[in-house]
C-alpha cells in the first residue's frame, strides 16, 4: 500500500469520525414513539436511548389493577428503546456504509 492510498484512507477515517460526532449530537433531538395497550400508554425516546416522555390515558389507570399499567408502561418503554436502537443503527449505516463497528453505539 503506497503513501497516497494510506493518506486517502486516513482522510476517509477522519471524515467518518467527524460525521459520527455530528450524528451523536443530532441523535439527542431525533425521537421515536411507541405505544402499548392500543395506545393508552405512549412513550417517546430519543436517539441516545433516553426516555423523553410517557403519556398515559386516564382509561389505563385502574387502581384495582396497577400491575396491568406497569406492564403496559414496561412494554411501551422497551419498544421505544428498541426503535431508538434501530434508528441509531440506520443512521450509523449511512456513515459507515453498512460496516458494523463493535462498541461504537
Amino acid at each position: 500500500m503506497g503513501f497516497g492510498n494510506m493518506n486517502k484512507m486516513m482522510k476517509q477515517v477522519q471524515k467518518m469520525q467527524a460525521d459520527m460526532a455530528k450524528l451523536q449530537e443530532e441523535l439527542g433531538s431525533k425521537t421515536v414513539e411507541a405505544s402499548s395497550g392500543g395506545g393508552v400508554v405512549q412513550v417517546t425516546a430519543n436517539g441516545k436511548q433516553e426516555i423523553m416522555a410517557i403519556k398515559i390515558k386516564p382509561e389505563a389507570v385502574d387502581p384495582e389493577d396497577v400491575e396491568m399499567l406497569e406492564d403496559l408502561i414496561t412494554a411501551a418503554v422497551n419498544e421505544a428503546l428498541r426503535k431508538s436502537q434501530e434508528m441509531v443503527a440506520e443512521e450509523m449505516s449511512k456513515i459507515t456504509g453498512g460496516l458494523k463497528i463493535p462498541g461504537l453505539f
